[in-house]
């Protein structure tokens, strides 16, 4: 498999790469995998909603020798570079410049605005065009810089997560029960109103990360179940101050909306992987003669003797960072949480979390690494 390069005894099981939505702050995962690839870690599966579907496809789209390549040219492609600016003297006007041209213009290689949006209700669009922006230019991003003929040939799997608009259910796209293309990964992206709704086999899909921003279920839900490392990384930041003003709570709300699942999901699925454990457990105390009744064989079979460690990796708070921070493609910006996400993991990758000795009827074990102080900018 592609992530056994490089890992030796230390990784235990395939290696699991959760790549969380969050516009602009998806550099922080890049520089995630840049830190795995210089340690010769190469994941087996790649999961992704939203930017991380589109960082996923990047990896799984390309040979691990082109990889990094291929995520510097798409966020060197995502930089925002305003008409007027001021250089270093004066950053957060700059920043704020950047994110007026955005909203503004879009970002040539990912979206433009859609001037028929602004009609109303006189001027119907049609479900696959009701955006105010439209990501052709991501389209055409995509099929330049990711081979999905790679992307499909399970080496490393690819899974992307989108939201059926008919049925509000979450949808798992996976390159191993079926072909990915260009439009399922932007169907993982397609956030409402910003974007339209992406069409596979006639229906209709919006951004997964309205529904479950965090993908890490699909491993939990995968089968059969296997010995994991699983780099869970996170873009919004779950614990935050009391917000004192509009802008505040502007900030804090997205933070909570977008983060809110995972503690819920790791605690749940500790619990039902500890009772699969236990399972084992009892199922070993009894005569064969029991473990071969086939009413006990069915019981035995709710037991699991696998284990999952999940890494989980939190993007850091900029200086005097806003709501707008999902959008601020400032070339800084892109910078330093690229940086922090490099910074992160190879710390991670030094302490070796997951290698030692841990309770017996633990499946689920959780290794935080967070930096929730602000960087200050440059």
């Amino acid at each position: 498999m592609s992530g056994m390069k490089g890992k030796g005894a230390d990784i235990p099981g395939q290696v699991v790469l959760v790549l969380q939505g969050g516009g602009a702050l998806g550099s922080y995962q890049a520089g995630v995998y840049q830190a795995l690839h210089e340690a010769g870690i190469e994941p087996d599966w790649v999961i992704g909603t939203s930017i991380g579907a589109i960082n996923a496809s990047l990896i799984a789209g390309n040979a691990p020798e082109h990889r990094l390549a291929r995520l510097k040219e798409f966020w060197k492609r995502m930089e925002q570079k305003p008409v007027w600016t001021l250089g270093g003297a004066f950053p957060d006007f700059s920043e704020r410049l950047a994110y007026w041209s955005t909203v503004t213009n879009g970002i040539p290689g990912f979206f433009r605005p859609n001037p028929l949006a602004h009609a109303g209700d006189t001027f119907p669009l049609g479900a696959d065009h009701a955006g105010f922006y439209s990501t052709k230019p991501l389209e055409t991003t995509l099929r330049e810089l990711v081979d999905f003929d790679l992307a499909n040939r399970c080496a490393p799997r690819l899974t992307v997560g989108a939201a059926h608009v008919g049925t509000s259910e979450m949808r798992y796209f996976d390159s191993r029960d079926g072909e990915l293309t260009v439009k399922h990964v932007m169907a993982s992206g397609a956030l409402p109103p910003a974007f339209p709704a992406m069409r596979i086999d006639g229906e209709l899909y919006w951004d997964g990360g309205i529904l479950s921003n965090t993908p890490t279920e699909a491993v939990f839900d995968d089968y059969p179940r296997r010995d994991s490392l699983i780099f869970s990384v996170h873009l919004w930041n779950p614990a935050g101050a009391e917000p004192t003003t509009i802008a505040e709570v502007l900030n804090r709300h997205k933070d909570v909306q977008y983060s809110s699942r995972i503690a819920s999901q790791i605690v749940r699925q500790q619990q039902a992987h500890r009772l699969r454990h236990v399972i084992n457990q009892l199922a070993a105390r009894l005569p064969e003669s029991e473990r071969s009744d086939p009413a006990v064989m069915e019981l035995m079979s709710y037991g699991c003797a696998t284990r999952m460690h999940v890494v989980r990796l939190l993007a850091p708070q900029l200086d005097h960072e806003t709501h707008t921070k999902d959008i601020d493609f400032s070339p800084s910006g892109i910078m330093r949480r690229w940086d922090a996400g490099y910074a992160h993991t190879r710390s991670v990758l030094e302490r070796k979390p997951w290698v030692g000795e841990f309770d017996p009827l633990a499946g689920v074990v959780l290794h935080e690494h967070t930096d929730v102080l602000p960087i200050a900018a440059e």
